[in-house]
């Protein structure tokens, strides 16, 4: 089979301020547009010295708005495990999404994949009685799926996922990190296509995945999660789709080294690798959001940081060019 690989074009971005020891305050009330202008991550901070807000708790707000929880996975044992320390008393990915709003949003945006689901930290450091959650704005999200800013539907969503950690988390704040934006390095997004049989392509797809998955445990990667989307489009009536699946891809030493410097870093994490075939074309494609985003939505430059990621980068496409060779 015949593997184009394409990357998909950088949006353009403009250079935040310098680098500051505050961080900018966001009132829920008066930021409805979800939008941020100092960066790509919010983070909501509360006081937690009596322990009642927790990973738990927060995922029963989330259910309770309507949002499918695809993970709530505890990071800090595995840290704990296999480096013997953790600068953290909690550290969680999450991972969720909106059945509903994902099936408006495919209609228009065919790679909302690479946020279904989405991804947020939540943390606690160590000695600490603050609890947090990043997650990405919508202009990030935008951005990175190249769609208009002003989308309606992911206004909408990231406003109710704003309104449900308000909720869960009742006297915190929202705020944004102070470090601006940097041009990012490389492409935002990682595309792979590759042609299908006509008459084969549910055994070529079978193929894929067993390849693909045999792949990631010896590479260093996990599998965090896995969603069948197109089985809920075909319940809601939507057959555009001969299949659509998204894998929550994680590589524990890179989140492990990138959290100790920024724990909101799992707004990116783990990385949401979604694989499709439209019902009038005979093309799978195959993509996730690049380790660029990390790199610039988090201003980072320290070079271990830096090698970290990149190195992950290379190895992703490296399986992916694998398989299809």
């Amino acid at each position: 089979m015949k593997l184009l690989v394409k990357g998909m074009l950088c949006a353009s971005l403009i250079m935040s301020g310098a680098l500051a020891n505050a961080v900018s305050k966001t009132d829920i009330k008066k930021s409805e547009s979800t939008q941020s202008a100092n960066g790509d991550i919010e983070i909501i901070s509360s006081e937690n010295s009596d322990g009642k807000i927790t990973p738990k708790s927060i995922e029963e707000a989330f259910t309770k708005a309507g949002f499918t929880v695809s993970a709530n996975r505890d990071m800090n044992g595995p840290f704990v495990k296999q480096f013997k320390e953790s600068g953290f008393d909690t550290y969680n990915l999450f991972t969720f999404y909106k059945a509903d709003a994902v099936l408006e949003l495919v209609k228009k945006y065919p790679n909302v994949g690479l946020f279904a689901p989405m991804s947020m930290s939540i943390y606690t450091k160590k000695g600490e009685k603050t609890i947090s959650v990043s997650s990405l704005t919508a202009a990030a999200m935008a951005k990175i799926m190249k769609a208009p800013s002003d989308d309606k539907t992911l206004l909408a969503l990231r406003k109710l996922v704003k309104e449900t950690l308000q909720s869960a988390l009742p006297k915190g704040t929202f705020s944004t990190p102070s470090y601006g934006i940097q041009k990012p390095k490389g492409e935002l997004v990682t595309t792979f296509t590759m042609e299908m049989d006509d008459e084969e392509w549910e055994d070529e797809l079978d193929e894929f995945k067993m390849g693909f998955e045999g792949e990631l445990a010896p590479n260093g990667f996990v599998i965090a999660g896995f969603n069948n989307l197109g089985d809920e489009f075909e319940e809601a009536n939507y057959n555009a789709y001969d299949f659509y699946e998204v894998y929550s891809i994680c590589k524990l030493p890179v989140i492990y080294t990138i959290a100790k410097t920024h724990p909101e870093a799992g707004a990116f994490a783990p990385c949401s690798l979604y694989l499709n075939k439209k019902k009038d074309n005979n093309l799978l494609t195959v993509a996730f959001p690049s380790v660029y985003n990390w790199l610039s939505s988090m201003s980072i430059e320290d070079k271990e940081d830096t090698q970290t990621l990149e190195a992950a980068q290379e190895g992703m496409k490296n399986i992916l060019n694998g398989l299809t060779e």
